[in-house]
């Protein structure tokens, strides 16, 4: 086996992997870059393999920095199956369109406004292109050995990261080789705990928090009070969210919180995000991959007021505090939630919330930097609101929950490498598995290439 590494190197976005064996051509996750100016522009430069010549696709799950490249895949000249859990395939047919419809939208508007160095401004992808490469999709269920051909067999494992994240498990006569994807965490209070693996030849292991730990304490507590001190000043709370994931689990939060007590039952709640509204009803079909029960999954509807139509949310905007804006992306680098930080990010009265990773590059990261300004549709909007980091909240398992899975290995991969984290997170990670398990680990470059004997 031969591997390339064609993402997901020093940025924990892009996530491709290239597995060579015989003739066969295997792409392991197919994400858009995010963040940095230097990395988007590798979503738009050739790949370094043609799509045509690639025989299969395997997705680890459905977020945008491992599926979002897919319809481009397809446009260029990728036509084989696409292999992916029953969960991820069904947020795909949520996310990819909409990812579709966000370049569509911001080509549109910049276009209109002129601010844009390119004349016209292009989406990377249309609708259509989303529409044609969720006709690839190949649901299989976990735990199931698929053959992909020239004695190559295929496992997903649940990992406990999002509905429908896996594990991926690659294995010939000779070798095995199995890559993380984002690894969830043992104790989330929405996900059941990422499975036990016992073996592989060779390991592919994320570090996004490879050089941090998450707090131990409860993020409800912190989570009322900046909702309270908020409330306190008459302000609103921007929460930019993950649609798949986060938005799910601040429903949740916010949902026992009133039902406690701990904040006031009659604050508005706003999700102002559809693909967030339509993964909530997706997380009713999946009751084994989680831990909510079919009448917590109803509470989270009843939680927040949806927000459906442009012009509803073009409304919040103009609303007075207090209330909560929950709205995607995560990063605040698109969708409705620029628009609401551009309408509060200059008020100090408002609050600011981020509760999930923030990649080198985004709004979020610069925000939580301290920047007293952020560039929105070609112009700077003053950041007077607070801005907050809740960091327990995120679905990743930090380097101590790594290394206590990994512990649960019956014997040390021939080799470890360390992806899909920034570089100082991946060399922590890298010195974390050597110093505790005594493991042959390795940080690749991109575009690098390893043969697997």
């Amino acid at each position: 086996m031969e591997l390339t590494f064609l993402g997901a190197t020093g940025t924990v976005t892009g996530s491709k992997y290239l597995l060579k064996s015989g003739d066969r051509q295997i792409l392991i996750d197919c994400g858009l870059f995010q963040g940095l100016k230097q990395l988007r522009l590798r979503n738009w430069a050739k790949l370094p393999v043609n799509p045509a010549k690639i025989d299969t696709v395997i997705l680890t799950h459905a977020h945008i920095d491992h599926s979002g490249y897919l319809p481009l895949l397809v446009k260029n000249g990728f036509s084989g199956k696409v292999y992916c859990s029953e969960g991820t395939a069904d947020l795909c047919k949520i996310l990819l369109p909409d990812s579709a419809h966000l370049q569509e939208e911001e080509a549109e508007y910049a276009n209109r406004r002129g601010f844009s160095k390119h004349h016209p401004a292009l989406p990377l992808y249309t609708k259509e292109d989303a529409e044609n490469a969720l006709t690839l999709l190949t649901p299989i269920r976990f735990e199931q050995d698929v053959d992909l051909g020239d004695d190559l067999t295929l496992r997903l494992s649940p990992n406990g990261h999002i509905l429908g994240s896996a594990f991926v498990r690659i294995h010939n006569k000779k070798t095995s080789v199995l890559f993380s994807g984002d690894i969830g965490r043992p104790n989330d209070i929405l996900m059941r705990p990422p499975v036990r693996v016992k073996q592989a030849d060779y390991l592919l292991i994320e570090s996004t928090y490879g050089n941090r730990l998450h707090q131990n304490d409860d993020p409800k507590v912190k989570l009322a009070a900046i909702i309270n001190k908020t409330v306190k000043r008459k302000g609103v709370v921007v929460i930019p969210v993950f649609a798949v994931g986060r938005a799910q689990e601040l429903l949740y939060y916010i949902y026992l919180l009133k039902a406690s007590g701990a904040i006031a039952a009659d604050t508005p709640v706003y999700l102002n995000s559809p693909m967030a509204v339509d993964a909530t009803e997706i997380f009713n079909l999946y009751h084994g991959e989680h831990r909510l029960s079919a009448e917590q999954c109803r509470a989270l509807f009843s939680t927040a007021h949806v927000v459906n139509s442009i012009e509803q949310s073009k409304a919040l905007n103009e609303a007075k505090g207090p209330m909560i804006i929950l709205s995607a992306s995560g990063m605040a680098s698109g969708g409705r939630v620029v628009h609401h930080l551009k309408a509060f990010a200059t008020n100090a009265k408002n609050t600011i919330l981020f509760v999930g990773f923030q990649a080198a590059g985004t709004r979020g990261a610069a925000m939580l930097d301290g920047a007293e300004s952020i560039k929105i549709h070609g112009e700077y909007i003053p950041v007077r609101a607070h801005v907050e980091l809740i960091s327990n909240l995120s679905a990743h398992a930090d380097y101590s929950e790594i290394l206590d899975w990994l512990a649960g290995f019956e014997s040390a991969p021939k080799k470890t490498f360390i992806v899909h984290g920034e570089p100082v997170a991946a060399d922590a990670m890298r010195r974390h598995i050597e110093e505790r398990l005594h493991w042959q680990v390795v940080v690749p470059e991109y575009l690098e290439t390893v043969v697997l004997t």
